[in-house]
């Protein structure tokens, strides 16, 4: 297919500049390809960005366009290595799973989860996309959204996972006047039955919103009676504390 094939020669080319810098011959010769090629190639990949001119207007080099592409990747992989011992601290402390979930748009993505120590643990989320309004992490995340976004959100129907998903929008509307209060959020069988989550957010610099921190476990235990205000308390101020040094 000509299409797969001209992105498997634009990748050898890039692997080429990535290197060091090269003209339209030494990249020909390398690659294995006519310099006519080559050169249009590199033409169309400079236009997007990807690779630019050197100042002698014949080499090439990486372009600008790639870091951008590549930043959003690396600040995830950032925050996930400051979180993580975080999640795994926190895991010990509760006695019970935790994780990390990031916005994805009007859904929010697990992207981290740690098992506590018992032998009955929730599944692994990680990977999974879950609409916004469905169990903790996404509801303290869309307490952050603006008053257009909710709207938009809610105008749609909103599917329930579980008869206890909170899928009605004045229900929803005080439900995040409660988070925004509180700064954190419980939810009880919403995203699955038998399944007990509180969640916080994770704020980075300039305040800005990066994630939601959480924790689950079985119903039945968790959260214990005595500890819903301390296991609420603890998420939170973890939340706090964790990505500042790591995205400044």
């Amino acid at each position: 297919m000509p299409s797969v094939q001209s992105i498997e020669r634009a990748f050898a080319i890039l692997e080429i500049v990535s290197g060091d810098t090269s003209g339209v011959t030494e990249i020909a010769s390398r690659c294995d390809l006519p310099k006519s090629t080559v050169a249009r190639l590199l033409s169309t990949l400079e236009t997007l960005g990807v690779v630019e001119r050197v100042t002698n207007g014949s080499d090439y080099r990486l372009g600008p366009r790639l870091p951008q592409m590549l930043g959003p990747v690396d600040l995830t992989a950032r925050l996930l290595e400051a979180v993580q011992p975080n999640l795994e601290w926190l895991a010990l402390q509760l006695g019970e799973g935790t994780g990390f979930a990031i916005p994805s748009g009007s859904a929010i993505q697990v992207v981290s989860q740690v098992d506590g120590p018992h032998a009955v643990q929730v599944r692994s989320y990680s990977g999974e996309l879950f609409p916004a309004h469905v169990g903790a992490p996404g509801v303290v995340l869309m307490a952050e959204w603006g008053e257009a976004e909710l709207e938009r959100y809610l105008a749609h129907p909103l599917a329930a996972y579980t008869e206890h998903t909170v899928i009605h929008p004045h229900q929803i509307r005080d439900r995040l006047a409660l988070v925004r209060r509180d700064g954190v959020c419980w939810a009880h069988e919403e995203f699955a039955e038998g399944i007990s989550t509180v969640a916080a957010t994770v704020r980075g610099p300039g305040d800005r919103v990066l994630g939601a921190l959480y924790a689950h476990g079985p119903t039945y235990r968790f959260p214990a009676a005595d500890s819903v205000d301390w296991a609420a308390d603890l998420v939170h101020r973890t939340a706090q504390q964790i990505l500042k040094p790591a995205t400044g």
